[in-house]
């Protein structure tokens, strides 16, 4: 199964000059846990819960504060037609929990450890059915 199989197809994305509360508004309007931050339709950035998290834990003014000045700028991405064990060794080496999705330099997605959750039990159904086969001549168990 590819990361394009799984992966949301609707990226919200804000500019790195919105304020972190607003930021935090548009996320609790989508239910989404992430923010791609663009400038002229550039990803440059991505802001997460932990990021708002950290700042209100400083005390600091999310209306005054930017996403800019406080998202993660080194963005690690992942093709659309890479394998979901792709995603998952680069989630697991990174310890992100989100992974923007590509095709060339343009987000076309984002897959989360939630989506490859769900995926899973797909895969294991998958494997299952095919273990049930019953082949002429196999008797492998």
């Amino acid at each position: 199964m590819l990361v394009k199989d799984i992966m949301k197809r609707e990226v919200i994305v804000v500019s790195p000059d919105v304020s972190v509360r607003e930021a935090s508004k548009i996320m609790s309007k989508y239910d989404i846990g992430s923010l791609i931050v663009v400038e002229d339709d550039n990803p440059v950035g991505i802001l997460t819960e932990r990021d708002i998290l950290n700042l209100v834990a400083k005390d600091e003014n999310l209306d005054e504060t930017k996403v800019g000045k406080v998202m993660s700028r080194d963005i690690i991405t992942i093709e659309a037609d890479k394998k979901i064990d792709d995603a998952v060794d680069l989630m697991l080496k990174h310890k992100i929990k989100r992974l923007p999705v590509k095709e060339g330099n343009k987000i076309v997605g984002i897959v989360t450890t939630s989506d490859i959750i769900v995926a899973e039990p797909k895969l294991i159904e998958a494997i299952a059915s095919l273990i049930s086969l019953k082949i002429p001549g196999y008797r492998g168990g």
